[in-house]
C-alpha cells in the first residue's frame, strides 16, 4: 500500500523535492543577465531605506552648499569699482566672523575699522589717485569745503550698488553651485533663495550696530602701523594739526642750531651792523609756511620779510583768512601781488597789521633797508583773460625801473627791488644792487649784465597743493639775506631747504659773494654792486647816504 507523503514532506522521493529540484534545473539554465535581472525586481530594497539621509543631514548639507556658493559668487562676480572723492576705490563684501570695514592701501598696509558687527565685512581697496579729479582739486580749493559731503555721498552710492551687486552675485554662486550638486532645479532655486535672506538678513545687522565713530580708533597693519605714533589718533589730526606745524618748524631751528656748531662753511658772523632778510615765496596756501616763516624769524633775527607773491592758489575772497598769521610773524612783512594773487588779495592783505604791500614801483623804507616793488600784471586763474605773457611782465618792470629812477634821482636810492616773475625783475638791473623773484619754483642766483644781482626763490610751501602731483614733493626753500647795515649791500646769504611733504630733510648752506670771499680782491670804489649801491655815485651833493631812510 502506498504512504501518501504528508504535506511539507521533503523526503528524496516526494513530489514536493521533485518539483524543487526541477526549478533549480530550469533556472541554473538560465542567462546570468536574466537571472539578475529577475532579482534586482524581486529582491526587497533594503540598502535604499538603510541610507536614506536625516532630515538635519539635509539641512545641513544644503546650508554648506548654500555658503559656499554664496562665498563663490562674492569672490567672482561681487565687486564693483566706485569713485570716493579723488581716488579709486574697489568695494567688496566678504563673510567674516567679526564684520567691520578693511580698508587696503597698497603697498602702505591696512586700517581696520570696527564699523559694525555681523557676518560680513566690508573689504576697500585704494587702487589710484585719480589725475582729472584731483586736479580739479587744485584748480579749485574751495571744493575742499565740501569734499566731506562729496565722500559721503560717494560712500553712500557705492555701498548701495554694491548692495545689489552683492545679493545677485550670492543668489548666482549658491544656485549654480546646488544645480551642480543636486542635478535637481527645486533644490538649486532653495540654495540660492537662502542665501539672499542670509544676506539680507546679515545686512540688517550691520545697519543695526553700525558705529559711526569707528573711525576715531582705527587699527593700523603694514607700514601705516607707525601712522599713530606719526599723527596721533584719527580724534586729534584736525584739532591738533597746528602741532605738525609746531614740530615742522621745530626741525628747522634744530637743524640750523647744529649748523651753527658744526659748519666748515666759510666763516661770517652776523653782528649788530648786519641786516637779516627773509626772503620766502610761492607759499600758496601751504599752511606749515607760516609756522616755518615764524621759526626763522626768531632763530636768525630776521629784521624784514619780504615775499615775492603767490601766496594764494587762485585769489579767491574764500582764501584771504589764510593771510592773517601775517601780523603774528615777528617781523616786517613786505609783500608784492603774485599771478595767482588777485587785487582782492591785495586789499585784504594792505588791511593787516604788520604788512606793507608793494604795487607800481612804490618803495618804502622798511627795517633799515629802501625797499621798490611791482605787483604781477597778469592774473592768470582768471580764463576768461588772455595771459599776454613777457611782453606783459617787462612793461610792469618797466614801471619798476622807472620808479628806481626816479628815487636816485630824489637822492633815496632803492637798494632792493621786488617782482613777482624774473622777467620784470630783470628790468630793475643796473639801477639797484639787489632784486628779487620768485615764481618758477626753483632758486636761481645770477648776476646781470649790468651788476645788479638777480636772486630767485623757490617754493617756500613746497608747491602748495601741488606737492602732490609729481612724482616727487617739492621742496620746501627760503633764504636769509644778510646786508651791511652801512652800505645795504649783501654780505652772504644762507639757503634754507627743507624735504617737501612727508620727507623729514633739512640743508642749510651758507654762500658768500664772489667779492666777499676769502681771498678775494676788493673792487674798486666805482658803483660796483658788490661794493656800493649804483645810486652812491649818482647822488647829488648833499644828498644823504646811499642807505638813508
Amino acid at each position: 500500500m502506498a504512504r501518501v507523503a504528508p504535506p511539507g514532506d521533503s523526503s528524496p522521493g516526494s513530489p514536493v523535492l521533485r518539483l524543487l529540484r526541477a526549478s533549480l534545473a530550469r533556472v541554473r539554465g538560465l542567462p546570468a543577465a536574466v537571472l539578475h535581472d529577475y532579482r534586482s525586481h524581486h529582491t526587497a530594497p533594503t540598502s535604499t531605506l538603510t541610507h536614506t539621509p536625516h532630515p538635519y543631514a539635509r539641512a545641513l548639507g544644503l546650508l554648506t552648499v548654500t555658503l559656499l556658493g554664496a562665498w563663490l559668487g562674492l569672490l567672482i562676480v561681487g565687486s564693483i569699482h566706485a569713485p570716493v572723492g579723488p581716488v579709486d576705490t574697489n568695494m567688496t563684501l566678504r563673510p567674516s566672523l567679526s564684520g567691520g570695514t578693511k580698508i587696503n592701501v597698497s603697498p602702505l598696509g591696512a586700517l581696520e575699522l570696527r564699523s559694525h558687527s555681523a557676518p560680513i565685512r566690508l573689504d576697500v581697496d585704494v587702487d589710484r589717485l585719480d589725475p582729472v579729479r584731483s586736479q580739479a582739486l587744485v584748480d579749485h580749493p574751495e571744493r575742499f569745503a565740501g569734499l566731506q559731503e562729496q565722500v559721503t555721498r560717494d560712500v553712500v552710492s557705492g555701498t548701495g550698488t554694491l548692495a545689489f551687486r552683492s545679493c545677485v552675485a550670492v543668489v548666482s554662486g549658491a544656485t549654480a553651485l546646488g544645480l551642480a550638486v543636486y542635478r535637481r532645479p527645486r533644490r538649486a532655486l532653495a540654495a540660492g533663495g537662502l542665501a539672499l535672506a542670509l544676506l539680507a538678513s546679515s545686512g540688517a545687522a550691520a545697519y543695526a550696530t553700525w558705529n559711526p565713530k569707528s573711525v576715531l580708533e582705527p587699527k593700523f597693519s603694514g607700514l601705516l602701523s607707525s601712522a599713530p605714533s606719526v599723527v596721533g589718533n584719527a580724534r586729534n589730526i584736525v584739532s591738533e594739526f597746528d602741532v605738525y606745524q609746531r614740530e615742522l618748524a621745530r626741525l628747522v631751528t634744530n637743524v640750523t642750531k647744529l649748523y651753527e656748531a658744526t659748519s666748515t662753511l666759510p666763516a661770517y658772523a652776523p653782528d649788530p651792523t648786519t641786516i637779516r632778510v627773509l626772503h620766502v615765496s610761492d607759499i600758496h596756501l601751504n599752511p606749515a609756511a607760516w609756522q616755518i616763516i615764524k621759526s626763522l624769524v626768531k632763530q636768525y633775527k630776521i629784521d624784514v620779510i619780504i615775499d615775492t607773491g603767490d601766496t594764494m592758489d587762485h585769489g579767491s575772497a574764500a582764501e584771504n583768512a589764510f593771510l592773517d598769521p601775517v601780523a603774528t610773524l615777528g617781523a616786517p612783512y613786505v609783500w608784492v601781488r603774485g599771478n595767482h594773487d588777485s587785487a582782492t588779495t591785495q586789499q585784504y592783505l594792505a588791511g593787516r597789521g604788520n604788512a606793507t604791500v608793494l604795487d607800481g614801483g612804490r618803495a618804502v623804507s622798511v627795517g633799515g633797508l629802501r625797499i621798490a616793488g611791482v605787483g604781477d600784471p597778469q592774473f592768470t586763474p582768471d580764463r576768461s583773460v588772455v595771459a599776454e605773457g613777457d611782453f606783459s611782465e617787462r612793461t610792469a618792470g618797466g614801471k619798476l625801473a622807472d620808479s628806481l629812477r626816479t628815487q636816485r634821482l630824489a637822492g633815496t636810492p632803492v637798494d632792493i627791488a621786488l617782482a613777482h616773475n624774473p622777467v620784470a625783475a630783470s628790468e630793475a638791473d643796473g639801477l639797484a644792487p639787489l632784486a628779487l623773484a620768485g615764481h618758477v619754483h626753483h632758486r636761481e642766483n645770477t648776476v646781470l649784465p649790468r651788476g645788479t644781482r638777480l636772486m630767485i626763490e623757490g617754493s617756500t610751501g613746497g608747491g602748495g597743493l601741488r606737492a602732490v602731483q609729481g612724482k616727487k614733493p617739492a621742496p620746501v626753500q627760503a633764504s636769509v639775506l644778510y646786508l651791511d647795515r652801512r652800505t645795504r649791500l649783501l654780505q652772504a646769504w644762507d639757503e634754507i631747504t627743507l624735504g617737501g611733504l612727508g620727507l623729514s630733510k633739512a640743508e642749510v648752506s651758507r654762500h658768500l659773494p664772489r667779492e666777499n670771499r676769502p681771498g678775494a680782491t676788493p673792487s674798486p670804489d666805482t658803483g660796483s654792486p658788490g661794493t656800493r649801491s649804483p645810486a652812491a655815485s649818482s647822488a647829488p651833493p648833499g644828498a644823504p647816504s646811499p642807505g638813508a631812510p
